[in-house]
């Protein structure tokens, strides 16, 4: 078999190992949690309010609040950015 079939093989025993507790040279990333309750009221709206703004559904910031899912890709962009200075970007949605 080549190289490629070994440096498959070799990172799939490493991951497996890793999966089960072993010790590894894996580096797992994981991006910061991010509290979208706290930043949905640090905007001053309700959850319909934030929801119409930003174009959230309601059910998807119900689960993001609960803690049931997490935002990911351009909905966590989107957070991070109302986090930081939400009466910037509420500003550029207006324009």
């Amino acid at each position: 078999m080549g190289k490629a079939f070994t440096e498959i093989s070799e990172g799939l025993t490493e991951a497996i190992d890793h999966a089960k507790g072993k010790s590894t040279k894996v580096i797992e990333h994981k991006p910061e949690s991010i509290n979208v309750k706290a930043i949905r009221e640090k905007t001053g709206m309700s959850q319909q309010k934030f929801c119409a703004t930003f174009g959230i559904s309601i059910g998807t910031l119900r689960h993001w609040e609960q803690g049931l899912r997490s935002p990911r890709g351009p909905a966590r962009v989107l957070l991070k950015v109302v986090q930081h200075n939400p009466k910037a970007i509420i500003k550029a949605i207006e324009e």
